[in-house]
């Protein structure tokens, strides 16, 4: 963690939107640049997007051009994104930006010399040509993370699940890797809705889509099937391997800690496993891992079995 030599918190109320109708232009690279100048071009480069990613590297680029850094760095809590742009430095300058009370994530700047005052103040009024193109660009990427995000466990919804199996199963074939699936179940859920409640059968989900997210790679993929089902998507992992997988998962959720009523309520999870074939699709890989999921239940539950 860099220790922060100088950090704001700048609240751009008052500033005014651009003006719309830019978006397709470019004006010729300036060289020396002013500071209004680069100010008018950051206003119209910066509204040819939508991705907040490409907006912050095309921010970079240009306001290098003023001010030289080492580093850009940026965090915003609310859509899980943090990018880091450069290699740190051991100087670095902070802002927390918002608007009208909405946050908006912290920028960092490093490098290996101290920022100047004037240098400062010539960020500060370059990150005022940065913030309602990044605002929109975050609303854009909550809406779409929205759109593919269960909200109650906070995993993939099926429309994600769909895209994201067939893009996975694609680069499988073509690269000629290995992909595994695991498709879960909760064990006697319904009794827990009739005994404890339809409010206590939502944190059940909620814990158990916690506890095997907590037991995941970072490229590991988790949605929910539906119910109380979820599954799990393992790129570049195979039929072995995906089994482990699968048995880490079943002990994390025994091993769960849910009180309920002056007792421990105990959960276990049943689970199918099936490895992508040659020539397969994903409805043929789909109903396999399912069948094996249901071979698991009917052997007595909280067991994982193996896709034939």
């Amino acid at each position: 963690m860099l220790p922060s030599e100088h950090t704001n918190t700048v609240d751009f109320d008052t500033a005014r939107l651009q003006r719309l109708g830019y978006a397709q232009k470019q004006l010729p690279t300036l060289q020396p640049v002013s500071l209004a100048q680069l100010r008018q071009q950051l206003s119209m480069q910066l509204q040819t997007s939508l991705d907040a990613e490409r907006i912050l590297t095309i921010f970079r680029a240009e306001s290098q051009r003023l001010v030289t850094f080492d580093s850009l760095s940026y965090v915003q809590d609310s859509t899980d994104m943090s990018l880091q742009l450069g290699e740190t430095a051991s100087h670095s300058t902070s802002y927390h930006l918002s608007h009208d009370g909405e946050q908006l994530g912290c920028l960092t700047f490093t490098r290996q010399q101290r920022f100047k005052e004037e240098e400062l103040a010539e960020l500060e009024s370059l990150i005022a040509s940065l913030v309602f193109p990044l605002r929109n660009a975050l609303l854009y990427r909550l809406a779409v993370q929205s759109s593919l995000r269960d909200p109650l466990t906070k995993t993939g919804n099926r429309l994600a699940m769909d895209q994201s199996l067939q893009r996975e199963v694609e680069l499988a074939k073509r690269n000629q890797l290995p992909l595994s699936v695991l498709m879960l179940d909760i064990d006697h859920f319904k009794q827990i809705n009739d005994n404890f409640g339809h409010h206590t059968g939502d944190e059940v989900l909620k814990a158990v889509a916690a506890t095997i997210k907590s037991q995941l790679r970072n490229v590991d993929m988790v949605f929910r099937y539906g119910g109380e089902e979820f599954l799990v998507l393992l790129s570049g992992t195979c039929s072995e391997a995906a089994a482990m997988v699968g048995e880490r998962l079943r002990h994390a959720v025994v091993s769960m800690q849910m009180p309920m009523h002056c007792q421990q309520l105990g959960l276990s999870i049943s689970l199918g496993c099936a490895a992508l074939q040659l020539g397969e699709n994903t409805s043929s890989l789909l109903g396999r891992v399912d069948s094996a999921l249901y071979d698991a239940k009917r052997a007595g539950r909280n067991r994982l079995r193996m896709a034939g």
